[in-house]
């Protein structure tokens, strides 16, 4: 059955096309067996993927393999004979009896990452709706709990955040930057790139007051436009152009305009230190944005910056409390895969849920650019040929360009690889793969994936397979704030 030619060795310092936008996949086997082996079109069927048994489950095998967009056949290999399951699409092939499946991409080509419609447990949630368990998933022993130890652990959590104030934040020492709207682009984005940070707060000192944030995703859509327009980004374009007047434009790009064809000036979305942290906490995952700015007013004077909360720092109050008293809190000790929680890999005949996708480190700066912006999401794991994480790169990576003004290069020709190594040697301390790209395995608990998303700098984790890291899901901060609140 296996094809003579096997996958050529890929030079990371190349852009290639082929294959480098993936889809994870879950693939099972539920039929039994005592080694259990998956190969398909998607490798060429070159290669015997080996197959994990589910613990407490002896018949059921499962693996996670990354396929590219298109129409794909694959059978198993049990016990040194070639199988098909009958239970899942089939048809005469090649090679016989041969399942299949359709990576399909939606419009643009670049998926939307979806949360993952089923609970592992049966447990029935505020909304009230019964969620079940496939038969061929996980199939692990689920861990029971009722609905109302989910609504009193939630009740516990919302009453300590309602409690206790955004001032709480504030650290005892830092600095917080904020930038001048009338700076230019280019300035902006080396400073927040010497600072190491992917955004700021800006000031309008003609109308006294802050007015918005600049982040790293403007950047993103800048490279993108002067991307799309075919032309590479010049010095002269980013000096020209002042923050004031790219927010402007970008309020054009996203139709926000008047009846008059005037943008709409966007108001700033801050907190002052008196509200409480779950109505900060709600104002994060409202608005949708990264940060609120921690903000005092008094009268007669100018506004004080005080500090810029994030989802992780609530996150970190909440890990403090609950340390003091787990017992109460029994959701806290339930593994991941038995939450609803996070964005997980599709399965095979799950017809309703829409892939995410990965990368190889052989794909275009560009095409991370543009998945970034089309599918609404922060990060993209990066995976070596055997589909196992290496990386992941997130919106914030886009300010290693400034190293060296990179963002003057075509972005088409710099591979993921050369990008992410731009951040390794210009930011060293956070340049460890260890730091970069963190990860969780599906039977860890809750409060083990929270208190690892309260460190800083960590604003998701990874889902992988144990030993072989292959992607199974992604877990990051305002999932698990989404689920906490209700």
């Amino acid at each position: 059955m296996f094809a003579s030619d096997m996958n050529p060795a890929r030079d990371a310092g190349r852009v290639t096309t082929v294959g480098t936008v993936l889809f994870p996949i879950q693939f099972t086997w539920p039929h039994g067996g005592r080694s259990v082996f998956l190969s398909g079109s998607f490798n060429r069927w070159t290669e015997l993927v080996p197959m994990s048994q589910v613990e407490g489950c002896p018949n059921v095998f499962q693996a996670v393999y990354a396929v590219p967009l298109g129409c794909h056949e694959y059978k198993f290999f049990v016990d040194g004979e070639w199988r098909h399951d009958e239970r899942q699409p089939h048809k005469t092939g090649e090679y016989g009896i041969v399942n299949t499946f359709d990576a399909i991409p939606i419009p643009a080509q670049v998926p939307l990452v979806h949360p993952r419609s089923e609970i592992l447990n049966n447990m029935e949630v505020d909304n009230g709706l019964m969620h079940r368990v496939s038969a061929i998933t996980l199939n692990q022993a689920m861990p029971r709990i009722s609905e109302e130890d989910v609504t009193a652990s939630r009740h516990r959590i919302a009453v300590y955040l309602q409690g206790h104030t955004a001032y709480e934040l504030l650290p005892e020492s830092g600095k917080v930057v904020a930038l001048d709207v009338a700076l230019p682009v280019k300035q902006a984005f080396h400073i927040l790139s010497e600072q190491g940070i992917p955004l700021a707060p800006l000031w309008d000192f003609r109308k006294g007051k802050f007015v918005g944030v600049i982040t790293a995703s403007d950047f993103i859509l800048i490279l993108r436009e002067l991307v799309n327009n075919r032309s590479n980004l010049t010095e002269e374009e980013l000096e020209t152009h002042s923050i004031a007047a790219w927010k402007e434009g970008k309020a054009y790009l996203k139709g926000q305009v008047d009846g008059h064809g005037r943008p709409i000036p966007k108001e700033l979305i801050y907190a002052s230190p008196s509200e409480n942290l779950k109505d900060v906490a709600l104002k994060i995952l409202q608005s949708g944005v990264a940060i609120v700015p921690i903000i005092h007013l008094e009268d007669g004077l100018f506004p004080q910056l005080l500090h810029l909360a994030s989802l992780a720092g609530i996150l970190k109050c909440i890990c403090r409390y609950v340390k003091h008293c787990p017992a109460s809190l029994p959701i806290l000790q339930l593994p991941i895969y038995a939450i609803p929680l996070g964005t997980w890999v599709p399965r095979i005949g799950e017809s309703s849920s829409r892939p995410f996708a990965m990368l190889r480190l052989t794909a275009s700066l560009s095409s991370a650019l543009d998945m970034l912006v089309e599918a609404h999401v922060s990060s993209i794991p990066i995976v070596d040929d055997n589909d196992s994480l290496v990386d992941v790169y997130c919106r914030s990576d886009i300010m290693a360009l400034a190293k060296g003004r990179a963002y003057t290069h075509n972005l088409n020709e710099m591979t993921v690889h050369q990008a992410l190594q731009l951040g390794l040697d210009s930011n060293p301390p956070y340049g460890t793969r260890s730091q970069r790209c963190q990860m969780c395995l599906r039977t860890d608990t809750l409060l083990k994936v929270m208190e690892q998303l309260a460190n800083p700098g960590v604003r998701r984790l990874v889902i992988v397979e144990a030993g072989s890291n292959r992607v199974e899901g992604i877990i990051s901060l305002t999932d698990i704030f989404r689920f906490l609140l209700g």
